[in-house]
């Protein structure tokens, strides 16, 4: 019988599967609401359609945002099918990353591998559940407030269950799904490396103190360095994937835009059109993705024309520089990393007031 895994954790009794899951769902539900004013600040960014783009360091972006259009519906705009999306999902990514985390431990495979499965194998579970609300919340988080005179971002639902219906309507359901590919592209490496990450740095904080109980301190470090850390290399594909769902064409004798599907490539991604309001035909703008802090896309210059994600990476790199991969990395940084450490430090801390309230048996590791 083993007392420590191969990476020298020592390893206890397991948590049962039901206290993971609600663990999991509280505290990434609380992390995803505290920080959703950050993240609709990385969503005008990376969607703005104008040039020079409106938006563009992280202050002044978010002071711009609740001076003109306050909190409810300008930073929090979305905020709903975030909360809808947000606690199944992460009730499911912790349910399936557990149980697929401890097969293979138990089967033996080396830990580091074991944790990047899982996170990969979590995230495509709860995908079913979120994708659909990452696509109103980003519309919603883009658009603002309704008749937003601040920003013309090609939307204008009343709300949450106006944007459902108009989106089912005019596009049909698979509309929901729009940008599942290029939201599997990011999501999930970036949970991948998140848990990979925060086990590695949660072995190290265990060891530097020789025993499980690390502080409040090392256990909101180690959550914040793994999602600020796997947020900032995932950013390019984050760029991607928010091009796809905030495309927006407008069709002559309709009061709402469509969302303009990219062409249908093999391997996955988008072309990123804009409606020309004051023109009857289908015309298309191209939206400013450029790094705010290196230059400014001429107008003209090369569109998105794709669906493919490697395609649309290389193009961006070819006419934006590295800069356009990392358009938001700031917001996105400070968004991951935090929402990180809040979600697992609260998912530590729930786990053990569940133990304490609703003792169940604990599966010993042999």
């Amino acid at each position: 019988m083993r007392s420590e895994s191969e990476n020298g954790e020592q390893l206890e009794g397991r948590p049962p599967y039901l206290h993971c899951m609600l663990a999991g769902g509280i505290g990434g539900t609380s992390g995803d609401m505290l920080m959703h004013s950050l993240d609709t600040v990385k969503t005008r960014q990376q969607g703005d359609p104008h040039i020079p783009p409106k938006y563009t360091s992280l202050g002044s972006s978010y002071y711009k945002i609740w001076r003109q259009e306050g909190i409810r519906r300008g930073l929090y705009g979305g905020w709903l099918p975030a909360l809808f999306g947000s606690f199944p999902g992460t009730v499911l990514f912790f349910g399936s990353y557990e149980w697929s985390k401890r097969q293979m431990l138990d089967f033996g495979i080396q830990p580091h591998l074991t944790y990047l499965t899982a996170g990969f194998f979590g995230d495509f579970v709860a995908s079913f559940v979120y994708v659909p609300s990452e696509v109103l919340k980003t519309r919603l988080q883009l658009q603002g407030r309704y008749n937003n005179p601040h920003f013309t971002s090609g939307y204008n639902y009343r709300g949450t269950t106006d944007a459902l219906r108009t989106i089912v309507r005019n596009e049909g359901p698979s509309a929901l799904f729009y940008g599942y590919g290029a939201t599997l592209w990011r999501d999930l490496p970036y949970s991948a490396l998140q848990f990979m990450f925060y086990e590695q740095g949660q072995a190290w904080a265990r060891k530097w103190k020789d025993g499980r109980d690390i502080g409040w301190q090392l256990e909101l470090l180690t959550g914040a360095a793994a999602g600020g850390l796997a947020g900032t290399i995932t950013c390019p594909l984050d760029v991607v994937k928010t091009r796809l769902q905030t495309q927006v064409v407008e069709v002559p004798g309709q009061s709402s835009p469509v969302i303009a599907k990219p062409a249908v490539v093999k391997d996955g991604q988008h072309g990123i059109p804009v409606a020309e309001a004051a023109s009857p035909k289908l015309q298309k703008r191209l939206i400013s993705t450029s790094s705010p802090s290196t230059h400014t896309p001429k107008p003209g210059a090369v569109t998105l024309n794709t669906s493919s994600v490697m395609t649309g990476l290389k193009i961006i790199y070819k006419s934006e520089g590295i800069g356009g991969w990392f358009r938001g990395v700031g917001p996105r940084a400070v968004w991951t990393s935090i929402q990180s450490g809040c979600m697992l430090f609260l998912y530590q801390n729930v786990l053990r007031q569940l133990e304490r309230y609703m003792p169940m048996e604990r599966r010993e590791v042999v």
